[in-house]
């Protein structure tokens, strides 16, 4: 059963576009990064990443690192 636009909200809309527009550049320019290989230290770091993420840990408040950074 399709969705008819009435019964959606603005910001559902936006997202179904912001997907179909993103769907069809990947289609008609391709994957930039396809064929790139990561190095293994990035690729590491990237999985370590997706483990804390998926753990619950969020990092670092970003007020907390503009002020670490003296860039307030």
């Amino acid at each position: 059963m399709a969705t008819k636009v009435v019964q959606v909200t603005k910001d559902e809309l936006r997202q179904m576009i912001e997907a179909t527009i993103e769907q069809k550049l990947v289609e008609l320019l391709g994957d930039p990064d396809e064929g790139l290989s990561l190095r293994k230290r990035v690729r590491d770091r990237l999985l370590r990443q997706q483990r804390t993420v998926a753990a619950g840990e969020r990092g670092e408040p970003f007020k907390d690192v503009v002020r670490r950074l003296g860039l307030e």
